[in-house]
Parts: structure tokens; C-alpha cells; sequence
């Protein structure tokens, strides 16, 4: 029976298409390192892998979001650590101050530099990290610690401008942490022990009791302040420790994570190179012998029809 030429050539041309497309899928792949060129090859796959990537960036954002916690916390960390220093400078000006045996000029020498202690203090309280300032509560775009000074340019109190609130975070799902940020801490004189109303008072009272030469209160009750307030920086730092190391715990697993996930997405959409370019080579052949065929199909006249 006689083949119609053109059921050769519709035969040829289907195969043809075929192993090209095949090859091309192929070569595509290893040129692309992806298994899948478009979501229509595998759609169940193709939604794995937008599931994935859509995991990895969240991911991202978590971690990014902790590091910038530990970072926030390293940063009060140091302020807290610095202002303790502080007050420890103070705690001897003040005691030097309670010495019956010192001339004025020592105590005022003193009263000098405790003033500019505490205006370091106050500095340290107003640090910032990037454009927020840490401890100014939940309102951290305004300087939130202020030194209120008399006409003679004396400290009499302090003021804080921020609110008593900490800054809110999210560091994975349905998991949150509150940042430290309420200086109002700082200020009150709660858990401290101290006899001054507020930490503004106790400045207050250093000031007035240098000025009057008050030994005995500098000896006794602002002594005893002074270590409620360092105390009281101490404990919040302490606080702020703790946080430190529950976000980094956090921050380790969130790196796990990230690891587990990548691994995942690149099973899911990376191609074994070995593998496809074997399969490249099979394709190859086959592109080769239906070329081959079809020149021979092409070369067929009348001729090879008469005897």
C-alpha cells in the first residue's frame, strides 16, 4: 500500500516539532537552572514554589525586623552602661562634697562637674538610633529628656516629654515583643527606694543642698538616692538584657528557618544539571535521527515510484 506523501511530511513535521520542543524545554532548563519556565508546565509545583517564596520573604522581613530589636538593645545597653559610670562619678563628687575637711572651692569645683554629669545623663537619654530616639516611649520622633535650669543657670528638675509606652514587634507569626522605650522609668521614683519624688527632685536636691553647703543631707539621704537611681538604670538594663537574649534565640531560629526554606524551594525548583543534561543528550539524538529522516523524506521525486 502506498503511503501519501503528504501523511509522510504531516508525520515528519509532527515528530520534528515535538523533539524540538522537548529540547528546547530542556535547554532552557539548564540554561535557567529552574525546572519550571512557566506556571502552565507544572501548576501544582508552580504554586509551591510561589508559596515559598512568598514564605522566604516573610521570613526576611521577621529577621530583619529582630535584628534591628538586638541592635535597638545594644544601644540602650551601652546609654544604660555609660549613665551607670555616670552616677558613680557623681556618688564620690557628692560623698568628696560631704567632707567637712574640703574648702569651698572644692565643692564648687564639685557642684561643676556633677551639674555636667547630669547634663551628660540626660544626653545619654536622648541618644538615638537612626532617627528615633530610644527612650522617648512610643513618641520617638521628640527629644524626650529636657533639664530645667533657674536664671543663675542651676538644674531644678527635669522634664520628659515622651509617653509611657514601649514599642510593639512582631517577630514571627502570632509572636510579638515589646521593645524598651518608656524613659518615664527613668524618671519615677517607683521600685527605686529613693526619698526624691522623681529623678528631676533628686537632681534638684544635689543642686540646692551643693549651694547650701548641706553636709549631712549630702552625706546621708542623697548618698542613699544616688544608688536608688543607679540601681534603678541598673535593673532596666538588666530588663533590656533579657530581651537581648530572647531576640537573638529568636534570631537563630529565624536563620534556621531561612535555611530550611531556601533548601526547600531550590528542591522544588532548581534543576539537577547532571540529570538534564543527560536527558538533553537523549533529546539531542532524537532531534538528530528525525532530521535525518526527514531529509530523506524531502529527497523522495516520482522517480522512486517507477520501475
Amino acid at each position: 500500500m502506498r503511503i501519501a506523501d503528504s501523511t509522510m511530511y504531516d508525520g515528519f513535521l509532527t515528530s520534528y516539532e515535538t523533539s524540538t520542543a522537548k529540547m528546547q524545554k530542556t535547554l532552557t532548563q539548564l540554561s535557567s537552572q529552574k525546572q519550571l519556565t512557566e506556571a502552565s508546565d507544572d501548576p501544582l509545583k508552580a504554586s509551591k514554589i510561589i508559596n515559598l517564596n512568598t514564605s522566604i520573604d516573610q521570613n526576611a522581613m521577621y529577621g530583619n525586623t529582630i535584628q534591628d530589636g538586638v541592635s535597638w538593645d545594644q544601644m540602650q545597653d551601652s546609654a544604660l552602661s555609660s549613665i551607670s559610670d555616670v552616677m558613680l562619678r557623681m556618688r564620690d563628687l557628692i560623698q568628696s562634697s560631704a567632707n567637712g575637711t574640703n574648702g569651698s572651692d572644692v565643692n564648687s569645683a564639685n557642684k561643676v562637674e556633677i551639674e555636667q554629669d547630669m547634663g551628660q545623663i540626660v544626653d545619654t537619654l536622648n541618644t538615638k538610633y537612626g532617627n528615633k530616639y530610644i527612650f522617648a516611649g512610643e513618641n520617638t520622633t521628640t527629644k524626650p529628656f529636657e533639664l530645667a535650669k533657674n536664671a543663675a543657670g542651676d538644674v531644678t528638675g527635669l522634664k520628659y516629654n515622651g509617653t509611657n509606652g514601649n514599642l510593639s514587634r512582631q517577630i514571627a507569626d502570632n509572636v510579638s515583643v515589646d521593645l524598651f522605650a518608656d524613659g518615664s522609668k527613668f524618671v519615677a521614683n517607683s521600685n527605686t527606694g529613693a526619698q526624691a519624688a522623681s529623678l528631676g527632685d533628686y537632681f534638684n536636691n544635689v543642686v540646692t543642698a551643693l549651694n547650701s553647703d548641706n553636709k549631712d543631707q549630702l552625706g546621708g539621704a542623697l548618698l542613699s538616692d544616688t544608688d536608688a537611681y543607679r540601681d534603678n538604670f541598673v535593673n532596666i538594663r538588666t530588663q533590656i538584657g533579657a530581651l537581648t537574649n530572647r531576640l537573638q534565640s529568636a534570631l537563630s531560629r529565624n536563620q534556621s528557618q531561612a535555611t530550611n526554606l531556601k533548601e526547600s524551594l531550590s528542591n522544588e525548583q532548581d534543576v539537577d544539571v547532571a540529570t538534564a543534561y543527560s536527558k538533553f543528550q537523549k533529546e539531542k539524538l532524537t532531534y538528530n535521527a528525525t532530521l535525518a529522516m526527514g531529509t530523506k523524506i524531502m529527497q523522495t521525486t516520482i522517480l522512486d515510484y517507477m520501475y
